[in-house]
């Protein structure tokens, strides 16, 4: 560790956590200063492939449903290429495991825009009979069935896997536990048994080779990169970005329990909420070895964002002191600052957090020096900084505390300056949790009803960057008909994304009491805090 005050040391760290006190430097060149010639003969067959977890499978306010607005989607449609594959979760209640947006909407039909408390029991009984019928639908129902598809998705995350499952797992062992563990009608249980491996199998059950070995998504990537002739690669861009499960489940669980024996081990590493650097480097290793193998023109590798910032962990009593980044305990959304208590409610301390941080600013540096080893080797490798896009978004962080600004803030541009026409909002967009009345809006809209992933314009602001960096190594854009080459640089369409994201054009006006209710609810029930462990 470096030489920091023990005031701001937890106890329980392992020793390779080098803890910081300035977060890490962005990294501004996607190439890392380092050139490569690459050869593009051809138009590969197959123009965009994506690996990756939640963020890169388009989940947002609890559910994996709009599958055709993730970032990759996005992507393709501003490549002119139509032939994008990616899984569907059409449901009654829009999507698995639940869909947060589509409840408050139905809520807001049913109690109308603002729920009165005493109206808690009638809410508690609907929502009982709602997340029945979305539990039948996925565990007996239609949504049991999976859905016979030609050809390997390219869109090939799934929510909630980590680096492991993305080189190891596949369809069949997800059946496999589907069939080991057979889902009940547990009247007590509120949540879909198994929906992550549900989830999985609609991504991967296309991914086999031909002998019909099913494939994880890292084989999938490969066998679609061996779609080229021995001229053109099969694949023209590859994007992963992976890592951030290996931290996440600190703040699903607000429980810090580090990897030890066994972190490579799919059977028994869900014990573990957190990676060590040295465990999280000893499976990226691998991850890239099996990465290099993959016929892709360009591989585009993510960094893992601080898990810290995302509003669903709340900072609450203030900050440790003016100018720090941390606040003295991060808790449930719903758990305001007066009714905090570190004895009662589950939370991090500000040094926990100092620690998880700490840990991911190693996992990106780990992941840096990856990027920089493959374009020594003339590969043509980019590094898109995701962790340093969403620190330059952090509402309560920074842009609310000049004085906690790390000292690399102004060279690097200050604030993420947001579009255009995303600043032309009312209010203007940020990082907060998203709220609203009767009125529209009153905070937030970048991040989701779960307070963990991106509204769909921001999904549009990743694909933004990613487009960016697809423009630097010399991709081509062209217009629908998937002829004509678009000149200059190519901007995302965010207002045809403002009018599809309806959390920005439509959300639902209960929010405000709704936030009230859920915090109720989750308090007697488990209900949100249990699903979102089990996405974990």
């Amino acid at each position: 560790m470096t030489n920091v005050s023990n005031s701001i040391l937890d106890s329980k760290t392992p020793a390779d956590v080098v803890i910081s006190v300035q977060p890490r430097k962005p990294v501004q060149d996607p190439t890392l200063g380092i050139a490569v010639n690459v050869n593009k003969t051809g138009t590969p067959k197959n123009r965009l492939v994506a690996v990756g977890d939640s963020i890169t499978q388009g989940f947002q306010s609890g559910a994996i449903f709009n599958t055709q607005l993730s970032y990759p989607a996005i992507i393709a449609k501003e490549l002119g290429w139509e032939q994008l594959r990616y899984p569907t979760y059409q449901s009654p209640t829009d999507g698995l495991p639940l869909n947060v947006e589509r409840l408050a909407h139905d809520l807001e039909k049913k109690f109308g825009s603002n729920i009165n408390p005493l109206e808690f029991v009638g809410v508690a009984l609907y929502l009982r009979q709602y997340l029945d019928i979305n539990e039948n639908y996925w565990e007996r129902g239609e949504g049991s069935l999976f859905p016979i598809q030609q050809g390997i998705n390219h869109n090939l995350a799934v929510y909630g896997w980590d680096v492991r499952n993305t080189i190891s797992r596949n369809a069949d062992i997800c059946i496999k536990t589907l069939k080991d563990h057979p889902a009940k009608d547990d009247y007590l249980r509120l949540i879909v048994e198994n929906h992550n491996d549900r989830a999985a199998i609609r991504v991967l059950n296309s991914a086999r080779n031909s002998n019909s070995v099913a494939l994880s998504p890292v084989q999938a990537a490969a066998a679609l990169g061996d779609e080229g002739t021995p001229e053109t690669e099969g694949i023209e861009t590859l994007i992963v970005i992976i890592g951030a499960n290996n931290a996440l489940g600190t703040i699903l669980t607000f429980n810090v329990v580090w990897s030890d024996t066994g972190y490579d081990d799919m059977e028994i590493n869900d014990k573990y909420t957190v990676w060590r650097p040295i465990h999280f480097k000893a499976e990226l290793d691998e991850l890239v070895a099996e990465v290099k193998k993959i016929r892709a023109r360009h591989v585009i590798f993510g960094t893992v964002p601080h898990i810290t910032i995302v509003p669903f962990a709340r900072g609450v009593n203030q900050k440790v002191k003016p100018g720090s980044r941390y606040f003295p305990y991060y808790t449930l959304p719903w758990i305001e600052d007066k009714n905090f208590d570190p004895n009662k409610h589950p939370h991090l301390t500000q040094q926990e957090a100092r620690a998880i941080d700490s840990a991911i600013d190693q996992y990106n540096d780990y992941i840096t020096d990856a990027v920089r080893q493959a374009r020594t080797e003339g590969r043509d490798w980019y590094l898109f900084e995701m962790a340093g896009l969403l620190d330059r978004l952090a509402s309560r962080r920074y842009l609310q505390d000049p004085e906690a600004k790390p000292d690399w803030w102004d060279e690097m541009g200050g604030a993420y300056p947001l579009p255009a026409e995303l600043q032309a909002l009312n209010p203007v967009p940020d990082s907060r949790f998203l709220l609203s009345g009767p009125n529209g809006r009153t905070q937030g809209g970048l991040f989701s009803l779960d307070g963990i992933h991106p509204t769909t314009i921001g999904y549009g602001i990743i694909a933004q960057e990613v487009i960016k960096i697809m423009q630097l190594a010399g991709v081509k854009f062209y217009q629908p008909d998937g002829q004509t080459e678009r000149p200059g640089d190519i901007r995302v369409n965010f207002q045809s994304l403002i009018k599809l994201d309806s959390l920005i054009s439509h959300p639902p006006q209960n929010l405000l009491s709704l936030k009230d209710i859920i915090g109720g609810l989750d308090k007697n029930f488990n209900i949100l805090s249990n699903m979102l462990k089990s996405n974990y």
